[in-house]
């Protein structure tokens, strides 16, 4: 059994913590935006990209602070793959996103259909598409499009919304839900 003497913690110690801080802070739809200000211990993250073939399962955050070495994982998973530009994600976008996670109780991963987009990547996507913003929040790395193959668009969008820590839009035809820590709207159907 590993211990650290100064501290007086052990392996086994931690371990429990971590499973008891796990359960009792798995919040519910009337307390997400609790989580969100700091309730609960660990965070946690999985998601997969269809675009890049790669996963990721992080906790990102215990006991009130971000573990540097996640987040930077994570914001390079969310790159543009098209340019493979990374940026800073708004690390209140990747809470709103395990938030929303854990909300759904789903075992599978988000698959992250846009996370960073370079103005570029944008430009373009705009032109294809009337649905995609001038002043997208992805170019500033505070939004996300995702889907659960075990959920519906609308339980992914109720879970988000109840958060109440951002925009959540509803892409019902394209099957995704657009999440950001942008000012508190919704949209779509």
């Amino acid at each position: 059994m590993l211990t650290d003497s100064s501290q007086g913690i052990t392996r086994r110690g931690l371990l429990r913590a971590f499973a008891a801080t796990t359960v009792a802070a798995a919040p519910t739809f009337t307390n997400a935006s609790g989580f969100l200000r700091g309730a609960g211990d660990i965070r946690r993250l999985k998601m997969y990209s269809g675009r890049t073939g790669e996963s990721i399962d992080t906790i990102y955050w215990i006991e009130g602070k971000y573990i540097k070495g996640a987040v930077a994982e994570i914001n390079k998973f969310m790159r543009d793959w098209r340019t493979n530009g990374v940026i800073q994600i708004d690390t209140r976008t990747i809470d709103i996103m395990a938030a929303t996670h854990r909300l759904t109780d789903a075992n599978e991963p988000f698959t992250l259909l846009s996370g960073y987009r370079s103005p570029q990547t944008n430009a373009m996507l705009r032109n294809r598409s009337r649905g995609v913003a001038k002043n997208s929040l992805h170019m500033k790395g505070q939004a996300a499009d995702l889907r659960l193959a075990d959920r519906s668009v609308g339980q992914i969008a109720r879970a988000a919304a109840s958060c109440r820590a951002g925009g959540v839009g509803r892409y019902s035809g394209s099957n995704f839900v657009h999440v950001d820590c942008g000012p508190l709207r919704t949209w779509g159907r």
